[in-house]
């Protein structure tokens, strides 16, 4: 699947624009500020809903706007079409088109476009909490399972069920068992899903990786949110008392967490940034090679500042996976001669030039 046309009105600084872009490969060039990472914005809005880069609504509307508007045609794989469109006023008020119907939540978005993000934050993955690394794992769950969001819904109720009665104690005994049941079976699920999908992206993540980087000793693995040798009810009785303390729910797959590890290191202690920026791409390149084979159409890839913290070698290197992975990606950099030969010569290339946000197409850079 492939963005065929996209329109943008009122995000940040960019001017209104229409735009065609190539099912390959997208190259946004210009100074900085001047409205690259924007284009990425909207796309990604398009696609999630939310922005990546501020959780607050008011930076992502232009100054003048009452609402930021992003439309969409997407090429299916399967032959087709459908439309998208996303609207966000300043007072928090989501709109989302499908098809010209109100869509009843942002999953069907996600569903119809696949969004991958590599930006300069994308070490996080590796630095930060493990809520962000279930979000990656999840992300990938969902594209190839199409049972985990049901699942995903009924922990979500379970949890917020339990935790009031933890808080409150407003359930009776029976009401509590239910509950405490129906978290259990929904986390077996969750955990059976979770499991097979990384057994699938380790051997496809430790390829990508090797085109990429050698290191050796590397490992990943996926911890579950409760021990490995016992049953989480088991856990949840034991536990009972520490979590009316806290007043939530400590064991379970809201714990879940991926872990990589260097000779028995934190991978993230022990890596240097350029060095966590090509294990994220691995990851997430190995994702996308995932939701190819399930869905048989590809994710689309916003590569902010693509060239940041790589030599030429492993520049090349990137660009070679993604071309390989033969779909959409949008790319941003200030100076596109760093990526000049990064492609195949029968490879579609569309250049853009970002100015004071106005975006204007130009030529394939390598005519």
């Amino acid at each position: 699947m492939s963005l065929t046309r996209v329109t943008v009105t009122a995000v940040r600084n960019l001017h209104p624009v229409t735009l065609s872009p190539s099912p390959r490969i997208n190259i946004l060039h210009g100074a900085n500020g001047s409205g690259k990472t924007s284009l990425l914005e909207a796309i990604h809005l398009l696609g999630l809903a939310r922005s990546f880069r501020s959780s607050r609504l008011q930076p992502v509307i232009h100054y003048e706007q009452p609402a930021c508007t992003v439309f969409g045609q997407v090429q299916l794989a399967e032959c087709g079409s459908s439309n998208l469109g996303i609207s966000r006023d300043r007072q928090g008020e989501l709109q989302i088109r499908v098809d010209g119907q109100n869509a009843r939540s942002a999953a069907q978005l996600a569903d119809l476009l696949p969004l991958q993000l590599i930006n300069p934050d994308s070490f996080r993955l590796l630095e930060g909490a493990p809520k962000i690394r279930r979000q990656f794992l999840d992300w990938g769950v969902f594209h190839v399972e199409h049972r985990f969001l049901g699942a995903w819904q009924r922990l979500q109720k379970a949890l917020r069920q339990r935790n009031s009665w933890l808080r409150h104690g407003t359930l009776d005994g029976a009401s509590q068992a239910a509950w405490d049941r129906e978290l259990c079976t929904a986390s077996a699920e969750i955990d059976t899903y979770r499991r097979a999908y990384i057994q699938a992206l380790k051997p496809v993540f430790e390829r990508t990786l090797a085109e990429l980087l050698q290191l050796e000793g590397l490992t990943l693995s996926y911890y579950r949110g409760w021990d490995k040798d016992r049953e989480l009810s088991d856990v949840l009785a034991a536990s009972l008392l520490r979590d009316q303390q806290l007043g939530h729910t400590q064991a379970g797959p809201q714990r879940a967490d991926l872990r990589l590890r260097l000779a028995g290191h934190n991978a993230a202690e022990i890596l240097s940034r350029g060095q966590q920026k090509l294990v994220v791409c691995a990851l997430r390149i190995a994702q996308g090679h995932l939701v190819n084979e399930a869905k048989r159409g590809q994710c689309i890839y916003l590569v902010d500042d693509l060239p940041s913290e790589l030599d030429e070698q492993h520049r090349l290197a990137l660009c070679r996976l993604l071309e390989d992975l033969h779909c959409q990606v949008f790319i941003t950099c200030v100076d596109h001669e760093l990526l000049r030969d990064g492609w195949q010569t029968d490879t579609p290339v569309a250049m853009f030039h970002v100015e004071h946000g106005r975006i204007t197409q130009t030529h394939d850079h390598r005519e």
